[in-house]
Protein backbone atom coordinates (compact mmCIF):
# COMPACT_ATOMS: atom_id res chain seq x y z
CA UNK A 1 0.00 0.00 0.00
CA UNK A 2 0.92 3.73 -0.93
CA UNK A 3 1.47 5.93 1.88
CA UNK A 4 -1.92 7.69 1.18
CA UNK A 5 -3.74 4.61 0.67
CA UNK A 6 -2.35 3.66 4.50
CA UNK A 7 -3.45 7.39 5.30
CA UNK A 8 -6.88 7.21 3.91
CA UNK A 9 -7.44 3.26 5.46
CA UNK A 10 -6.09 4.91 9.05
CA UNK A 11 -8.65 7.79 8.57
CA UNK A 12 -11.54 5.52 8.36
CA UNK A 13 -12.73 4.59 11.78
CA UNK A 14 -15.25 2.15 9.96
CA UNK A 15 -11.98 0.08 8.85
CA UNK A 16 -11.25 -0.80 12.40
CA UNK A 17 -14.13 -3.33 14.08
CA UNK A 18 -12.34 -6.45 15.14
CA UNK A 19 -8.58 -7.19 16.56
CA UNK A 20 -7.51 -8.76 13.17
CA UNK A 21 -8.35 -5.34 11.18
CA UNK A 22 -5.99 -3.70 13.53
CA UNK A 23 -3.37 -6.60 13.05
CA UNK A 24 -3.72 -6.44 9.26
CA UNK A 25 -3.43 -2.87 9.27
CA UNK A 26 -0.02 -2.75 11.66
CA UNK A 27 1.48 -5.27 9.00
CA UNK A 28 0.62 -2.97 5.70
CA UNK A 29 2.43 -0.09 8.03
CA UNK A 30 5.13 -1.64 9.26
CA UNK A 31 6.13 -3.17 5.43
CA UNK A 32 5.65 0.43 4.08
CA UNK A 33 8.42 2.28 6.54
CA UNK A 34 10.45 -1.05 5.91
CA UNK A 35 11.52 0.70 2.58
CA UNK A 36 9.15 3.94 2.27
CA UNK A 37 10.51 6.26 4.65
CA UNK A 38 12.70 9.64 4.24
CA UNK A 39 14.75 9.21 6.98
CA UNK A 40 15.12 7.33 11.03
CA UNK A 41 15.13 10.42 13.24
CA UNK A 42 17.27 9.51 16.65
CA UNK A 43 15.85 11.59 19.71
CA UNK A 44 18.81 13.45 21.09
CA UNK A 45 18.03 12.68 24.37
CA UNK A 46 16.20 9.38 24.83
CA UNK A 47 18.00 7.37 21.92
CA UNK A 48 15.37 5.22 21.76
CA UNK A 49 13.14 7.19 21.01
CA UNK A 50 13.06 7.82 16.76
CA UNK A 51 10.55 9.77 14.39
CA UNK A 52 9.91 8.66 11.57
CA UNK A 53 10.23 11.54 8.64
CA UNK A 54 7.82 10.53 5.14
CA UNK A 55 8.99 11.51 1.71
CA UNK A 56 7.28 14.20 -0.48
CA UNK A 57 3.86 11.95 -0.55
CA UNK A 58 3.73 12.51 3.39
CA UNK A 59 4.76 16.02 3.21
CA UNK A 60 8.35 15.59 4.87
CA UNK A 61 6.08 15.28 7.65
CA UNK A 62 7.66 14.08 10.99
CA UNK A 63 5.74 11.69 13.18
CA UNK A 64 5.56 11.56 17.10
CA UNK A 65 8.00 9.80 19.21
CA UNK A 66 8.22 6.22 18.60
CA UNK A 67 9.77 3.97 21.27
CA UNK A 68 12.16 1.41 19.23
CA UNK A 69 12.18 -0.74 22.41
CA UNK A 70 8.23 -1.53 21.84
CA UNK A 71 7.80 -0.70 18.40
CA UNK A 72 8.11 -4.57 16.34
CA UNK A 73 9.44 -4.19 13.05
CA UNK A 74 7.96 -5.32 10.19
CA UNK A 75 9.70 -9.14 10.11
CA UNK A 76 9.34 -9.64 13.83
CA UNK A 77 5.68 -8.36 13.82
CA UNK A 78 3.96 -11.73 12.00
CA UNK A 79 5.33 -13.92 14.51
CA UNK A 80 4.69 -11.39 17.16
CA UNK A 81 0.90 -11.02 16.17
CA UNK A 82 0.51 -15.13 16.29
CA UNK A 83 1.93 -15.31 19.75
CA UNK A 84 -0.49 -12.36 21.03
CA UNK A 85 -3.42 -14.08 19.57
CA UNK A 86 -2.55 -17.31 21.55
CA UNK A 87 -2.01 -15.22 24.31
CA UNK A 88 -5.40 -14.14 24.15
CA UNK A 89 -7.25 -17.21 23.83
CA UNK A 90 -5.19 -18.52 26.92
CA UNK A 91 -6.66 -15.98 28.70
CA UNK A 92 -9.92 -16.11 27.78
CA UNK A 93 -10.29 -19.79 28.45
CA UNK A 94 -9.43 -18.71 32.09
CA UNK A 95 -5.06 -20.18 31.90
CA UNK A 96 -2.46 -17.92 32.59
CA UNK A 97 0.42 -17.08 29.96
CA UNK A 98 3.76 -18.07 30.70
CA UNK A 99 5.41 -14.32 32.01
CA UNK A 100 7.85 -14.31 29.53
CA UNK A 101 4.65 -13.44 26.68
CA UNK A 102 4.21 -10.20 28.70
CA UNK A 103 6.26 -8.15 26.89
CA UNK A 104 4.57 -9.48 23.39
CA UNK A 105 1.41 -8.10 24.91
CA UNK A 106 2.70 -4.98 25.58
CA UNK A 107 4.60 -4.90 22.38
CA UNK A 108 1.74 -5.65 20.24
CA UNK A 109 -0.60 -3.34 21.59
CA UNK A 110 1.95 -0.65 21.52
CA UNK A 111 2.48 -1.40 17.81
CA UNK A 112 -0.90 -1.78 16.62
CA UNK A 113 -1.85 1.55 18.31
CA UNK A 114 1.26 3.56 17.04
CA UNK A 115 1.00 2.32 13.49
CA UNK A 116 -2.27 4.17 13.18
CA UNK A 117 -1.28 7.30 15.20
CA UNK A 118 1.77 7.39 12.94
CA UNK A 119 0.09 6.98 9.51
CA UNK A 120 -2.40 9.53 10.66
CA UNK A 121 1.34 12.03 11.22
CA UNK A 122 0.89 12.33 7.70
CA UNK A 123 -1.70 14.26 6.96
CA UNK A 124 -1.80 17.84 6.75
CA UNK A 125 -0.85 20.62 9.45
CA UNK A 126 -4.31 21.44 9.23
CA UNK A 127 -5.80 18.31 10.23
CA UNK A 128 -4.02 17.13 13.05
CA UNK A 129 -6.98 18.09 15.47
CA UNK A 130 -8.60 15.25 13.09
CA UNK A 131 -6.04 13.03 13.71
CA UNK A 132 -5.71 13.40 17.26
CA UNK A 133 -9.44 12.55 17.53
CA UNK A 134 -9.77 9.20 14.82
CA UNK A 135 -6.54 8.32 16.83
CA UNK A 136 -8.10 8.72 20.50
CA UNK A 137 -11.29 6.97 19.36
CA UNK A 138 -9.13 3.95 17.75
CA UNK A 139 -7.28 3.19 20.99
CA UNK A 140 -10.55 3.33 22.97
CA UNK A 141 -11.29 0.82 20.69
CA UNK A 142 -8.90 -1.11 20.34
CA UNK A 143 -9.31 -2.00 24.25
CA UNK A 144 -13.06 -2.39 24.34
CA UNK A 145 -12.22 -4.99 21.47
CA UNK A 146 -9.84 -6.94 23.33
CA UNK A 147 -11.39 -7.17 26.76
CA UNK A 148 -14.55 -8.30 24.78
CA UNK A 149 -12.26 -10.67 22.81
CA UNK A 150 -11.63 -12.75 26.76
CA UNK A 151 -15.49 -13.23 26.91
CA UNK A 152 -15.96 -9.86 29.23
CA UNK A 153 -18.98 -8.18 28.70
CA UNK A 154 -17.68 -4.22 27.89
CA UNK A 155 -19.12 -1.45 25.57
CA UNK A 156 -18.83 2.41 26.42
CA UNK A 157 -21.32 4.49 27.11
CA UNK A 158 -23.02 7.39 28.98
CA UNK A 159 -24.27 6.57 32.66
CA UNK A 160 -27.01 8.34 34.00
CA UNK A 161 -26.48 8.59 37.70
CA UNK A 162 -29.69 9.58 39.78
CA UNK A 163 -29.20 12.26 41.99
CA UNK A 164 -31.15 12.62 45.42
CA UNK A 165 -31.78 14.42 48.58
CA UNK A 166 -31.25 13.62 51.50
CA UNK A 167 -34.57 11.76 52.28
CA UNK A 168 -33.62 9.31 49.13
CA UNK A 169 -35.96 11.49 46.80
CA UNK A 170 -34.55 11.36 42.87
CA UNK A 171 -34.02 15.01 42.14
CA UNK A 172 -32.67 14.25 38.55
CA UNK A 173 -30.13 12.67 36.72
CA UNK A 174 -26.78 13.73 35.64
CA UNK A 175 -24.74 11.89 32.66
CA UNK A 176 -21.44 10.67 32.35
CA UNK A 177 -19.74 9.53 29.39
CA UNK A 178 -17.23 6.49 29.75
CA UNK A 179 -14.73 4.75 27.64
CA UNK A 180 -15.30 1.59 29.55
CA UNK A 181 -18.45 -0.39 31.17
CA UNK A 182 -17.90 -3.78 32.16
CA UNK A 183 -19.89 -6.11 33.84
CA UNK A 184 -20.19 -9.49 34.57
CA UNK A 185 -23.73 -11.63 36.15
CA UNK A 186 -25.63 -8.40 35.82
CA UNK A 187 -23.77 -6.26 37.57
CA UNK A 188 -21.36 -3.16 36.54
CA UNK A 189 -17.75 -4.20 38.11
CA UNK A 190 -15.19 -1.67 36.18
CA UNK A 191 -15.61 2.12 34.60
CA UNK A 192 -12.90 3.00 33.14
CA UNK A 193 -10.92 5.39 31.03
CA UNK A 194 -8.75 5.16 27.74
CA UNK A 195 -6.72 7.32 26.61
CA UNK A 196 -3.65 8.02 24.30
CA UNK A 197 -1.85 10.38 27.26
CA UNK A 198 -2.71 11.11 30.04
CA UNK A 199 -1.85 14.65 29.18
CA UNK A 200 -5.00 17.14 30.48
CA UNK A 201 -7.05 14.40 31.17
CA UNK A 202 -5.70 12.59 34.40
CA UNK A 203 -7.57 15.42 36.64
CA UNK A 204 -11.00 14.28 35.32
CA UNK A 205 -10.45 10.30 35.81
CA UNK A 206 -9.90 11.11 39.41
CA UNK A 207 -12.66 12.89 40.15
CA UNK A 208 -14.81 10.98 37.88
CA UNK A 209 -14.64 8.47 40.35
CA UNK A 210 -14.73 10.82 43.59
CA UNK A 211 -18.02 12.01 41.91
CA UNK A 212 -19.88 8.99 40.63
CA UNK A 213 -19.00 6.79 43.93
CA UNK A 214 -20.33 9.90 46.21
CA UNK A 215 -23.28 10.41 44.33
CA UNK A 216 -24.13 6.76 44.02
CA UNK A 217 -23.15 5.40 47.43
CA UNK A 218 -20.91 2.46 45.45
CA UNK A 219 -17.01 1.77 45.56
CA UNK A 220 -17.21 0.94 42.34
CA UNK A 221 -13.43 0.35 40.75
CA UNK A 222 -12.70 3.45 38.61
CA UNK A 223 -8.98 2.31 36.24
CA UNK A 224 -7.20 4.57 33.46
CA UNK A 225 -5.29 3.20 30.24
CA UNK A 226 -2.96 5.06 28.62
CA UNK A 227 -0.81 4.52 25.54
CA UNK A 228 1.95 6.92 26.46
CA UNK A 229 3.28 9.68 27.92
CA UNK A 230 5.60 11.45 26.00
CA UNK A 231 5.74 13.99 23.24
CA UNK A 232 8.37 15.56 20.22
CA UNK A 233 10.07 18.19 21.86
CA UNK A 234 12.31 21.09 19.49
CA UNK A 235 15.59 21.46 20.41
CA UNK A 236 17.66 24.19 19.31
CA UNK A 237 19.49 22.75 16.31
CA UNK A 238 17.63 22.48 12.86
CA UNK A 239 16.49 19.23 12.26
CA UNK A 240 17.13 18.08 15.18
CA UNK A 241 14.27 16.65 18.24
CA UNK A 242 13.79 15.11 21.51
CA UNK A 243 11.24 14.31 23.77
CA UNK A 244 9.98 15.48 26.87
CA UNK A 245 7.28 13.75 29.70
CA UNK A 246 3.48 15.04 29.73
CA UNK A 247 2.69 13.55 32.63
CA UNK A 248 2.41 15.02 36.06
CA UNK A 249 3.16 13.29 38.80
CA UNK A 250 2.79 15.98 41.08
CA UNK A 251 -1.14 15.68 40.40
CA UNK A 252 -1.45 12.14 40.40
CA UNK A 253 0.01 12.28 43.88
CA UNK A 254 -1.81 15.02 44.66
CA UNK A 255 -5.24 13.28 43.64
CA UNK A 256 -4.14 9.46 45.09
CA UNK A 257 -3.73 10.93 48.61
CA UNK A 258 -6.18 13.54 48.82
CA UNK A 259 -9.48 12.84 46.90
CA UNK A 260 -9.13 8.81 45.89
CA UNK A 261 -6.76 6.46 44.59
CA UNK A 262 -7.67 4.90 41.15
CA UNK A 263 -7.99 0.97 41.43
CA UNK A 264 -5.59 0.82 38.55
CA UNK A 265 -3.84 2.47 35.94
CA UNK A 266 -1.61 1.04 32.86
CA UNK A 267 0.71 1.81 30.34
CA UNK A 268 1.80 0.58 27.26
CA UNK A 269 4.87 2.91 27.13
CA UNK A 270 5.49 3.64 30.81
CA UNK A 271 8.49 6.80 31.93
CA UNK A 272 11.16 5.58 33.99
CA UNK A 273 10.23 7.95 36.80
CA UNK A 274 7.28 6.13 37.54
CA UNK A 275 8.65 2.71 37.66
CA UNK A 276 11.48 4.27 40.43
CA UNK A 277 8.74 6.42 42.14
CA UNK A 278 8.01 3.83 45.08
CA UNK A 279 4.10 5.85 45.57
CA UNK A 280 3.52 5.84 41.86
CA UNK A 281 4.54 2.28 41.18
CA UNK A 282 2.14 1.24 44.26
CA UNK A 283 -0.53 2.45 41.75
CA UNK A 284 0.39 2.42 37.97
CA UNK A 285 2.15 -0.30 36.15
CA UNK A 286 2.41 -1.55 32.35
CA UNK A 287 -0.97 -3.30 30.49
CA UNK A 288 -0.04 -6.71 30.91
CA UNK A 289 -0.88 -6.50 34.61
CA UNK A 290 -4.25 -5.73 33.66
CA UNK A 291 -4.81 -8.35 31.22
CA UNK A 292 -2.77 -10.90 33.31
CA UNK A 293 -4.48 -10.76 36.77
CA UNK A 294 -6.36 -7.01 37.68
CA UNK A 295 -8.97 -7.35 35.27
CA UNK A 296 -10.14 -11.13 36.65
CA UNK A 297 -9.61 -9.72 40.01
CA UNK A 298 -12.21 -6.67 39.41
CA UNK A 299 -14.32 -8.25 37.87
CA UNK A 300 -14.99 -10.98 41.03
CA UNK A 301 -15.59 -7.80 43.30
CA UNK A 302 -19.26 -6.80 44.11
CA UNK A 303 -20.42 -4.52 41.36
CA UNK A 304 -23.27 -2.28 40.88
CA UNK A 305 -26.67 -4.02 39.26
CA UNK A 306 -28.13 -2.87 36.29
CA UNK A 307 -31.16 -1.95 37.44
CA UNK A 308 -30.26 0.50 39.97
CA UNK A 309 -28.35 2.06 36.64
CA UNK A 310 -29.56 3.75 33.40
CA UNK A 311 -27.05 4.14 30.70
CA UNK A 312 -26.82 4.40 27.04
CA UNK A 313 -24.74 2.53 25.37
CA UNK A 314 -22.45 3.15 22.38
CA UNK A 315 -22.37 1.03 19.41
CA UNK A 316 -18.61 -0.09 18.40
CA UNK A 317 -19.66 -2.95 16.25
CA UNK A 318 -21.12 -6.88 16.59
CA UNK A 319 -18.03 -8.29 18.30
CA UNK A 320 -18.82 -5.62 21.25
CA UNK A 321 -22.40 -4.90 21.03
Amino acid sequence: MSLSDLVRHAADKERFHTIKQYIDFCARYLEYIDTGLQARIVSQNESHYQFFQYRQEGSFNITRPINSRLMYDAQDFTQAAQQFSTTLEQLRDGQRPADDLRENLIRTIYTLQQSIGAALDALPAGKSNQARKVNGDLFERLIRLLIVSLDVHCVSGTMQVPIKDADGTELFKSSYQHDLLCSKDGELKIIGSVKTSSKDRIDKVFMDKFLYNRLTDTALPHIAIFLNDVQRKKTKRENEYGVSATFLPGHFKAYTVKLNPLDGVYYCDIRPNIVEDARLSQHIRTIDYFFYADLWELLNRRGQRFDEIAFEQKKIGAAAE
